[in-house]
């Protein structure tokens, strides 16, 4: 962190810059009012160059789900099954039911997995007792007189007893968690074959055998994981009330307007046959309901109609506008016309530059949607995963299955009877607001939302297997030409793929996760990115002084989105110079 004081105020810069416990590189850059203790200027920048965009031209698109699950070591499976969902449309593929299930148990041990592990080995620290003790020594006294409402339940009778659990290294519940995220891997890992990057994932399918030990081996890790959950949903509920509580108006850490997006999750076989023509159908019958939430006013659930309103804006990004070259797609399957920033028509053109906050500062793109209603250009968010698919599902008041109940004001989770304890009823409930605390708290229920549709796709693939219904892979050919996209959610929120195929090879293609998204810059309209927007105005209620300001307020408000860098920025190859020519014994040749 660095720190610049103008003399001629009391508005201070405050960099950060890695910030740290997230995957990849970013930066947070504000300046703050301490007079007034808030942020007053926000700027979200990531430098690191890589990706994946300009490289996947000219490749076998039956490869797109093999490359870009490169993007990242978080996130690749989200990634290869997100390409592998574009390749079906784009060969004309209807995977058996079969493949479906087995799919959506390893992409459920994926979110288990990822948001077990960041919940309370890198969130949770932001609320351990070695950092509030030194950010908020009046916070960590009350904690220490504060009873746990649900003390019965995970086992702490003080705030501060879970605040002392969550210490990294040598917190009770921070070694648990470790302990159970790995149980979560490795359901991952039967059903997908390896973490992070599937190896028995395809296009039209997947190559796991399918038995009742499989899903039987399954199940007994997802009993386990359920056990724990019944104990760590109450536990972060005691733990963020608290901080409501505690400090008054915290509720305005990290709030920005709610502007989500969710692009649906957990294909159901009944109804999902890839092609672009019945995707508003298909869309509408997912297990987690895609859709985009303005106001708390349920704007579409209609895959169609948010594809056909995608915009990749520049803004402050290190980008050339691409709007003066030829497009690659005019008109959609259905005729509708395609707008020149959509991903089927962008075209990377990579600018490195010296940083500039009043100009370009970032290697991310800019994503918005357009709302054809205002004509606006709208920076949605993911919050972090779990809120926007939590809010969308239960405002959508579509899904009903399994343990899972959308109500219309929420969603409702049954989780069985399990070795320590008894049938259990979670009900989220839509939140006031769209804020760190309730980003953190919904990546909890969200495991448990994960977890009870684990259960009902390890009840269909077990009932497919007694009916002797086997199969997990389509047999397809790869078409001459074709357009098609991909909807799926990474664990930490939306992710897409574009694909244009031309003469049998990839001609365009673009991921676009949840990175780019929450960690966008300003557009050209002066719209913040998410990030951004969540900093920007966020008050200031860290104890320490000016000189030994740690940001954590900052932090957790950047941290609450679960940001995962590596898939928001790209990778050039421009002019290149031979420096010095190396004989390699090893290759046997000159490197």
């Amino acid at each position: 962190m660095s720190m610049m004081i103008k003399s001629d105020s009391r508005i201070i810069e405050k960099n950060f810059d890695p910030i740290t416990r997230i995957v990849g590189s970013l930066g947070i850059y504000t300046k703050i009012d301490f007079a007034n203790r808030e942020v007053v200027e926000c700027h979200s920048t990531s430098s690191i160059f890589r990706g994946y965009s300009v490289f996947l031209r000219g490749k076998d698109p039956r490869d797109a789900h093999y490359i870009t699950s490169r993007i990242c070591g978080i996130c690749g499976d989200n990634h290869a099954v997100c390409a592998s969902y574009a390749q079906n449309m784009a060969f004309g593929i209807v995977p058996p039911p079969m493949a479906e299930w087995i799919i959506n148990l390893g992409e459920a041990a994926e979110y288990m997995f990822d948001h077990s592990l960041y919940q309370d080995n890198l969130v949770g620290v932001d609320y351990c007792e070695k950092m509030v003790k030194e950010t908020n020594p009046s916070v960590w006294e009350k904690a220490q007189r504060t009873d746990c409402e649900h003390a019965e339940i995970h086992g702490y009778a003080k705030i501060s007893d879970i605040m002392k659990a969550l210490n990294p290294f040598e917190g009770d519940f921070y070694k648990e968690a470790l302990q159970i995220s790995r149980l979560a891997r490795e359901m991952f890992c039967l059903m997908e074959g390896r973490h992070v990057h599937p190896s028995t994932l395809y296009p039209g399918g997947v190559g796991t055998v399918p038995s009742i030990q499989l899903f039987t081996d399954y199940q007994v890790r997802l009993m386990k994981y359920i056990d724990y959950l019944k104990r760590s949903i109450p536990l972060h509920d005691d733990l963020f009330n608290f901080f409501y509580d505690a400090l008054p108006g915290y509720e305005m850490v990290g709030n920005r307007p709610i502007q989500l997006g969710c692009w649906g999750s957990f294909n159901n076989p009944d109804f999902c046959d890839y092609r672009y023509e019945t995707m508003s159908e298909w869309g509408k019958e997912m297990f987690i309901t895609p859709g985009i939430v303005l106001d708390n006013e349920l704007i579409t659930t209609d895959l169609l109609e948010i594809n056909l309103g995608i915009r990749i804006l520049l803004g402050g990004s290190f980008y050339e506008d691409w709007t003066a070259d030829d497009i690659f797609v005019e008109k959609d399957i259905l005729g509708n016309p395609i707008d020149i920033r959509h991903p089927w028509n962008q075209t990377t053109k990579p600018r490195p530059q010296k940083r500039d906050f009043t100009d370009k500062y970032t290697w991310v793109v800019a994503p918005r949607w357009f709302d054809k209603r205002t004509e606006k250009f709208i920076a949605l968010d993911t919050g972090g995963g779990g809120l926007a698919r939590l809010w969308i599902t239960g405002l959508a008041n579509k899904v009903k299955f399994g343990g899972i109940e959308a109500t219309g004001e929420g969603v409702k989770i049954h989780l069985p009877k399990t070795a320590n304890h008894s049938e259990t009823e979670l009900y989220w409930k839509i939140p006031k607001w769209n804020n760190a605390l309730e980003r953190n708290r919904a990546r909890s229920y969200f495991q448990a939302y994960a977890a009870a549709s684990a259960l009902y796709f390890c009840e269909q693939g077990l009932q497919e297997v007694i009916r002797g219904n086997l199969e997990t892979w389509t047999k397809f050919d790869v078409p001459d030409e074709a357009i098609s996209c991909g909807f799926h959610e990474a664990v930490r929120g939306l992710i897409s793929h574009h694909a244009v195929i031309k003469e049998g090879k990839i001609a365009n293609y673009h991921p676009y996760p949840p990175t780019p998204w929450n960690a966008s810059p300003r557009d050209e309209y002066g719209t913040l990115g998410a990030f951004e927007d969540a900093v920007q105005g966020t008050p200031i209620f860290e104890e320490s002084s000016e000189k030994d300001f740690k940001g954590i307020d900052i932090m957790r408000v950047v941290r609450s989105f679960d940001p995962c860098m590596p898939c928001g920025v790209h990778v050039f190859k421009g002019q290149t110079k031979i420096l010095e020519t190396v004989h390699s014994s090893m290759l046997g040749h000159n490197i």
